[in-house]
C-alpha cells in the first residue's frame, strides 16, 4: 500500500500550487527513451504472445492523449508523455523493444475493452482502474499506482465537496468508474466522449463540476490556473493497472514480473519522478500487486 501522505491525492492545494511553480506535466518533452532489454527479452517463453511481438520488433499500446502527467499528446508533438506512457515504456523494453518500436494508439474510456477484445492494441495503459467487472471482460494486471476520485469546480465555486452538488450535474468520461462513482454520491453523472470536453463544459457552466482520479484532475487544474480548482477528500480509490487480452492470459504473470523488476530496479521511481514527481509531490512506495487467477 502506498504511504497515506504520498498516495496519488495529488490534486491537493498544496499539489497545484507546486505544478504551476514547477511547470504542467502534459508539456511538449517526449520522454525517457527507454533502450531494449534484451536480456530480459531472451527470457520470454517461445509461443506466448509477448515472444511474438518481441520477434515481430513492434507493439501497439493504448493510452490517453488528453490527461496532462499520465498520458498526454500535444498538437505539435509526435508522442505521447506521462506517467501511464513512461510505465508502457518500461514494459515494452521487457518485451526487447526500443521505445521507437512503440505504437502509440489513442484510448479512451469507451473503448478499451473493444480495442483489447479486437486486438487493435496489444496492451492498454491509460488510467485504467481495475475493477471486477472489468475483468469479466479483459485481462488486468497491477496495480502500478493508487489514486482517489475527486471533484473540479470553477475557482469562483464556493462548492467544498462532492456532498454540495447532490442532485446537480458532474461530468466524467462515457465509460469510466468515475460516473457510477458520482451517482453513488447522490450526484447526477454526465457522460462526455473525452475529458477535455468535459473539462470545459465545467469552464463554461454547462455542468456544476467534474470527478475522475485526483491525477487527473490536478494536470487541467494547472493548465487552467485561475479559472479551476480541486476540491474535496478523495471518495473512492482507484487501482490503475494494465489491460490486456483476457485469451492471452500468459500476460499476466509477464507484466507482474516486469513491473515487480521496476519496483525493485527503480525505473518505476523514476517513471514517476519525470512526470507526476515535476508536481514536487514526493515519489510514493510501489503498490502491492494482485496475484493472477
Amino acid at each position: 500500500m502506498l504511504r497515506s501522505r504520498a498516495r496519488l491525492a495529488i490534486a491537493c492545494t498544496a499539489l497545484l500550487t507546486a505544478f504551476a511553480a514547477c511547470g504542467d506535466a502534459g508539456d511538449d518533452d517526449k520522454g525517457k527513451d527507454v533502450d531494449a532489454d534484451t536480456d530480459a527479452a531472451s527470457q520470454i517463453e517461445d509461443g506466448t504472445r509477448m515472444a511474438e511481438i518481441r520477434d515481430a520488433g513492434s507493439i501497439t499500446i493504448g493510452v490517453k492523449f488528453d490527461q496532462p502527467g499520465l498520458g498526454f499528446k500535444s498538437a505539435t508533438s509526435d508522442v505521447p508523455t506521462g506517467f501511464d506512457v513512461e510505465v508502457a515504456k518500461i514494459l515494452a523494453s521487457k518485451l526487447g523493444l526500443d521505445t521507437d518500436q512503440i505504437k502509440w494508439e489513442e484510448t479512451v474510456s469507451d473503448n478499451r475493452e473493444p480495442f483489447l477484445e479486437e486486438k487493435k492494441v496489444d496492451l492498454v495503459l491509460a488510467t485504467y482502474s481495475i475493477t471486477d467487472d472489468r475483468r469479466k471482460i479483459v485481462g488486468q494486471a497491477g496495480p502500478y499506482m493508487l489514486t482517489g476520485q475527486q471533484l473540479l469546480v470553477t475557482a469562483d465555486s464556493d462548492v467544498e465537496s462532492i456532498a454540495d452538488l447532490k442532485g446537480k450535474e458532474v461530468c466524467s468520461v462515457t465509460g469510466s468508474t468515475s460516473i457510477d462513482r458520482i451517482n453513488e454520491q447522490g450526484a447526477k453523472g454526465v457522460g462526455f466522449a473525452s475529458y477535455s470536453e468535459c473539462v470545459q463544459k465545467v469552464l463554461d457552466g454547462t455542468v456544476d463540476g467534474m470527478s475522475t482520479d485526483g491525477s487527473i484532475l490536478a494536470g487541467y487544474a494547472a493548465e487552467n490556473e485561475g479559472e479551476l480548482k480541486v476540491v474535496g477528500d478523495e471518495f473512492s480509490e482507484e487501482r490503475i493497472g494494465v489491460g490486456y487480452n483476457k485469451q492471452q492470459t500468459e500476460w499476466c504473470e509477464w507484466i507482474n514480473g516486469a513491473l515487480t523488476a521496476a519496483f525493485e530496479d527503480g525505473s518505476w521511481a523514476e517513471a514517476f519522478d519525470s512526470t507526476l514527481g515535476k508536481s514536487g509531490v514526493e515519489t510514493p512506495d510501489p503498490p502491492t500487486l494482485d496475484p493472477c487467477a
